[in-house]
């Protein structure tokens, strides 16, 4: 399996239909398509490579440096728009793949064409390089209202991540995507919500790993006549984003003032998150 470049396509998407039935995740991880597709299963992470033959730019995205993994809520499963397509042999249909998390959403999508078959016998010819555009939502997201609470305005925040990019869209908007074969993009998708002094604040989570929004385990809001502090509990260290419609006054970490970066043209809100210890309480005020 590991040596069999035609297979990988075929792995890819025959995990994500076999959640959809209730058989289990594989937990086989060979390439960086296979790593983003295990971080958003649900499941533990296994790697199976030689000792001293690690790729840990990639392993450094799945797992935090304590060892824990950022496991979204449930098994990861194709999406609606998937169930009836073919990701694999159809030559048009891309495969997504989604998940939930305490506080956000999140889409695997991959381009799992090029196989030619799902087939398991051996195939000598390598796998023939396709490129497909497709569309993600945030309505892809299964229960997507579990993770929003009350003050969601009904927009949301997507952020790709390899692309590094933030996009404000509608519950129902959409965003176009395309891979070619074996690429994959991962979008984090989190509710906008609306606290008072006008804030609209969407979390996403550690920048720099595969599922940011699993980081995030809770989120509050603290208002008075002076002013508004949004609270959150997370985990891990890195890069830490949000999205703010304003630039805060300050952001607190562990009850220490610390240095913050805010990009106006898109709400980026980032701050860098130390390694002592695991746990982070975060207060952004307005």
């Amino acid at each position: 399996m590991p040596r069999e470049p035609t297979f990988q396509t075929l792995h890819i998407a025959s995990v994500a239909f076999n959640s959809l039935l209730l058989l289990g995740e594989s937990k086989h991880e060979t390439a960086e398509s296979h790593a983003a597709a295990r971080s958003i299963g649900g499941c533990a992470v296994y790697v199976s490579d030689k000792p001293g033959n690690h790729d840990f730019k990639i392993l450094k995205k799945l797992v935090l440096p304590d060892g824990s993994v950022l496991r979204a809520r449930y098994a990861g499963h194709p999406t609606r728009d998937c169930l009836f397509e073919d990701p694999v042999m159809d030559g048009k249909s891309l495969l997504k793949i989604c998940n939930l998390n305490v506080l956000t959403g999140v889409v695997g999508v991959f381009n799992c064409q090029g196989a030619g078959s799902w087939s398991l016998k051996s195939l000598e010819a390598a796998p023939s390089c396709i490129t497909i555009s497709g569309k993600v939502r945030p309505l892809d997201v299964e229960f997507l209202e579990e993770a929003a609470g009350e003050n969601w305005n009904g927009d949301c925040i997507v952020y790709a991540f390899k692309a590094g990019l933030l996009s404000k869209v509608s519950c129902r908007g959409k965003l176009e995507v395309s891979l070619e074969t074996l690429q994959c993009e991962i979008y984090t998708v989190s509710p906008i919500r609306v606290f008072g002094h006008d804030v609209q604040f969407a979390p996403i989570g550690l920048l720099d790993m595969y599922n940011s929004g699993g980081a995030i385990e809770a989120l509050d809001c603290t208002m008075d006549v002076a002013q508004c502090v949004v609270k959150i509990k997370g985990r891990g260290c890195g890069r830490f984003g949000a999205y703010s419609n304003v630039r805060p006054k300050s952001c607190v970490v562990d009850m220490k003032e610390e240095e913050f970066s805010y990009i106006p043209e898109d709400g980026l809100l980032t701050i860098t998150l130390g390694c002592e210890g695991n746990s982070r309480d975060m207060e952004f005020v307005y």
